[in-house]
Parts: C-alpha cells; structure tokens; sequence
C-alpha cells in the first residue's frame, strides 16, 4: 500500500512512502506545512545544500508543466471584465466602496459565491471559470485578482487541525491556507478600520485559535506544486508529478514537505537509495521532523536496520495513535475476521478522530449489523450516506440502506 499525507491545502494538501501490511500502523506522511524550526538555523542549511544533487532526471521522461507565471495568470478577456464590474458598481454607488472590500464581495467566498472542491487545485484562469476549488485554487485566484487593482496581500499557513482522507491507496491529511487584501495605504490617509480582509471559506473566528504563519508568495508557489505532485502520484502519473516537485523543491528548498515528495517519487522508481538521500537533507532542515521520520522508517524496517529503525520508531509511537486510519484498519481486521465486538471498538475510535470519513460510519454500520443491532445498523449506514460525496458508494449505501429497510 502507498500512503501520502498529503497536506493538501484544500480544508475548508505530508510525504509518501509503500507500507508492506504488517507495518499499517505506521503512517506516512506528506506535509505542505511549514515546520517551526527557526528560520535563521534553516536558512544557513539551505544556503549550504546543493539542491540539484537531489535530482536525477535520468530515471523520467521530461514533462511540460505549468510555470510560475502561469499559476497565476487570468485571460485579458476576464481581466476587462472583471475592472468593467469594479467601475459599474462603484459608479451606481453614494459612497465609493474601498477597492479590498469591493474585491472581497466578488470573490465572495463565504457567501456561496466559490464552491468548495476538495483535492482540486487549479490555476487562477480554470478557478476564474468554474469558481470552484479548494482553498489553495481560492488562494491563488485572490491573488490574481488582487494583482490587477494592485491590492497588498498577506499568505497564510493555518495550523489547523488534521482532516484525514483516503484516495488511490493514499492516506492524506489536508491542510489550510488563507490570504488577506490589504487597503492600499495613503501617506495622507490614516485607516484604523477594515484595513484587512480575510479571503477564506472559513469565518475568521473559525481559524482564530490556530497557529497561522505569514509565507511569502514564493513559498506558496512551491506549496502549489506540492499539491498538484502529490494529485499526480495519485493518478500514477509519475513522470508529471518528479517535474512539479523539481520545481517546487527549486522555488523553495526550505520547503520540507517537497523533499518528502521527492523521495517518495524515487521510492516508487525501486531506488531507496534516492530516496534515503532526499529523507537525510530533510533532516538536516529539521531533524524532528515526523514527516520525514515516518517516512525513513520504513525503509530502515524494510532493510533490517533495526537499530536506526528502532530509535526512529520511539520519536513515532505516540503519533501512530493520532491516525484514525490506524484504527480503521484495526477495526477492518477484526471485521473480517468476526470478531464483531472488538470490531465495534475500533471503529468507535476511528470515528473519535475523524466523525467526517463516511467509510468509518459504512463499517459501524454493518458491523452492528452482523450483531443483531438493526436499528443502529440504519443509522450509521445513514450517516454514511449523508457524508459520501463518490456516486458509487452513494449508489452502494442507498442499496444497502433499502435492503436493510426491508428485512
């Protein structure tokens, strides 16, 4: 099995390595979050790497991708579009309305005027169009636009907490980003309200009492790529996702969570040499990282190095327990092998971490099932139901759902 976590900017995008079955319990993770080592410390590494001995572009085919530039790019059409509706409004109004205020209610993100669309990254152009993505297609897109009335921005990293999912044998955890408009500032002018405004599917107060960190438009350029590599390792597409993690580990090489990506890349191509290449100049960025750590352990697991694996796995059992996978596979194993009550238990404490995954709830419910308990078996397969967003397990559920109805 391959296992990202993916911290995918995308709440509202930490490094990839294979687990062999009787490792599960150890997560693997791909992260797009900034770790807190201090960046004077940091800095100094970076200044001493040599980044390009990190690439070996032998073992791929080069592949065309997205520039920088063009992430953030908006057609000339939309561009006098969207400046004629800025002087219409404000020409049908008394009072000129601040252009960061203006640009917040077309955007219109808490309002329902920008569907939330998770593992969705775009480009500002395709999110101009469709006006759906996740919060890392609504970062970019604010950005875009601000940039044409010349409107400040503020990028932020938000330490919220972890989402976990599960796609194409991947487990991810999806992170967040948000950004402000900035007023513009008048040297005549002094502004003591509104002066900045949040850009965010989220409510203020929601993301108030997490950690947030300022990143500047270039590291969040390499959070982009990161994202898009780690959706590209999803769809097998290995060749496409080395080409986006060479450019993001490039825009950024303080950006742990891209090294991680590259070394899952070499992990896939069978070389862990590579890739425990990658892992140690992680390391040198920050050598607590648990990103890093959980994915070096399964190649020293793999290749008998009990002792290095052992003083690694210390630093990694307590954050085994935070993975609510951790206890869904437990619970499926119990499962099939009718082991219904301790089933039953597992589930309950995969659901304690993570109440929003529609698989956990699907689990409960037949394992409840299996037991004689009916009517919780309809309510948890209802749950499941309400929470799927796949059609074909949304087709599963009702069937289920109705069978059950009619027993």
């Amino acid at each position: 099995m391959w296992v990202i976590t993916f911290q995918q900017y995308g709440v509202c995008n930490k490094g990839f390595n294979q687990l062999t079955q009787a490792m599960l319990p150890l997560l693997i993770m791909l992260t797009l979050f900034l770790s807190l080592l201090g960046c004077q410390s940091r800095s100094a590494v970076v200044q001493s790497m040599d980044v390009e001995s990190l690439f070996h572009d032998e073992l791929f085919i080069a592949t065309e991708i997205i520039s920088p530039e063009q992430i953030y790019s908006l057609p000339s059409s939309y561009i006098a579009q969207i400046k004629q509706a800025y002087s219409r409004d404000n020409t049908t109004q008394h009072r000129k309305m601040p252009i960061h205020s203006w640009l917040a209610q077309y955007i219109g993100a808490q309002n329902g005027g920008f569907e939330y669309r998770d593992h969705y990254t775009r480009p500002a152009s395709e999110t101009a169009i469709s006006r759906q993505g996740n919060c890392m297609s609504l970062v970019v897109l604010s950005a875009a636009l601000a940039d044409i009335f010349s409107i400040p921005v503020e990028f932020q990293d938000i330490d919220v907490e972890p989402v976990w999912d599960k796609r194409g044998g991947f487990y991810l955890v999806n992170g967040h980003v948000n950004l402000f408009l900035v007023a513009a500032t008048d040297a005549n002018t002094v502004s003591f309200r509104d002066n900045k405004i949040l850009i965010d599917f989220l409510p203020e107060r929601a993301v108030r009492g997490f950690s947030q960190k300022r990143v500047n438009k270039q590291t969040l350029t390499a959070m982009y790529y990161n994202n898009i590599a780690a959706e590209a390792l999803v769809e097998q597409q290995y060749d496409l996702a080395y080409a986006l993690i060479k450019q993001a580990i490039r825009m950024d090489p303080s950006f742990i969570a891209s090294i991680n990506t590259l070394a899952v890349i070499y992990r896939h191509k069978g070389d862990d040499e590579k890739a425990e290449q990658a892992y140690r100049t992680a390391l040198l960025l920050d050598k607590e990282d648990v990103t890093t750590l959980f994915n070096l352990a399964l190649i020293l697991g793999e290749q008998d190095r009990l002792d290095e694996w052992a003083a690694v796995h210390k630093i990694l059992e307590l954050h085994r327990i935070n993975n609510p996978f951790y206890y869904y596979d437990m619970a499926q194993q119990a499962y099939f092998e009718q082991h219904y009550q301790e089933a039953l238990v597992w589930y309950k404490r995969a659901l304690e971490k993570a109440d929003y995954r529609h698989e956990f709830y699907f689990g409960l419910s037949r394992t409840y099932w299996a037991t004689g308990e009916r009517r919780l078996a309809q309510k948890n397969m209802q749950k499941a139901l309400a929470l799927t967003g796949d059609v074909d397990d949304k087709r599963r559920y009702q069937i289920k759902l109705q069978a059950m109805k009619n027993w």
